[in-house]
C-alpha cells in the first residue's frame, strides 16, 4: 500500500491564491489607516491649540501673543512661528495657523502679534 502523505501541487496553489487575494484586500486598508491617523492627529493638535487659546485668554484676561500662546500648549517640540504655532506630529513639522482678527481672515506675521482666532492644520 502506498501511504504518501503531503499536499498536492493544486492544493498549494489554491492556498497561495487565497493568501494573495486576502493581502490585496488588506494592504490598501492599512495604507488608508495611516493617512486617517495623521488627519486625526492634525485635528487633535489643532483642538489642543484652540483649547490653549481659551485658557490663555482666561488666564491673561486679554488675547495672547503667538509667543504667549505657545507656552500654554502642552506637548513636545512646540514653537511660536510667524504664521502660527509649529507642532511636531510624527516627525513632521505642522503649523496651526493663528489670526489677528476674530473672523480668522488675517494671519499673524510675527510672534508678537495678538492672536484672536486659531485655525486648523490643513
Amino acid at each position: 500500500m502506498n501511504n504518501v502523505k503531503g499536499f498536492t501541487l493544486i492544493e498549494l496553489v489554491i492556498v497561495i491564491a487565497i493568501l494573495g487575494i486576502l493581502a490585496a484586500i488588506a494592504i490598501p486598508k492599512f495604507i488608508d489607516l495611516s493617512s486617517d491617523a495623521m488627519d486625526a492627529a492634525k485635528k487633535g493638535m489643532s483642538g489642543a491649540v484652540k483649547s490653549s487659546h481659551a485658557i490663555a485668554i482666561a488666564d491673561l484676561k486679554a488675547f495672547p501673543t503667538v509667543a504667549q500662546l505657545a507656552t500654554y500648549v502642552n506637548g513636545e517640540n512646540i514653537a511660536a512661528a510667524a504664521g502660527g504655532i509649529t507642532v511636531d506630529i510624527d516627525g513632521s513639522a505642522e503649523t496651526v495657523p493663528t489670526y489677528t482678527d476674530a473672523a480668522c481672515g488675517t494671519v499673524t506675521t510675527a510672534t508678537t502679534d495678538t492672536v484672536q482666532c486659531v485655525g486648523t492644520i490643513p
